[in-house]
């Protein structure tokens, strides 16, 4: 379907105050390699952003899938800022509805897993419609 080769996130505050969030994902998809930039208004849209822009030209479908909830939970509360989270992100194409799930010690790394997650399970859901 695709693999993913790297992705990053930048966020930074301006001289204004304005935080800025900017992704970028490399993956491979058909017979190519893309290098897509997204911008968002935090790191997990700037991720989202950035993902479908990589893919949309081979899956044109993920213009259907919407993020319709993200929450991010403590696994282990006694580590404060360190501790392991698990994030669950529900997503739609407008008839069915899923959740995916990204655990680990980086949110925005839990956030990454269930955001590649979500893409993969509605591209292989859509493929059984």
């Amino acid at each position: 379907m695709f693999n993913v080769e790297s992705w990053r996130v930048i966020v930074e505050q301006g001289a204004d105050g304005r935080v800025r969030s900017e992704a970028t994902v490399k993956v491979f998809a058909g017979d190519d390699r893309t290098v897509a930039v997204g911008e968002g208004n935090g790191p997990v849209n700037a991720l989202d952003n950035a993902l479908r822009s990589a893919l949309s030209r081979v899956f044109p479908e993920l213009e259907k899938f919407e993020l319709t909830d993200y929450k991010v939970r403590i696994v282990d509360g006694v580590k404060g800022t360190g501790a392991v989270t698990r994030v669950l992100v529900d997503t739609t194409d407008g008839l069915t509805d899923w959740t995916t799930v990204g655990v680990h010690e980086n949110v925005i790394a839990a956030s990454w897993m269930a955001l590649e997650d979500a893409v993969r399970f509605g591209l292989l859901s859509g493929d059984r419609k």
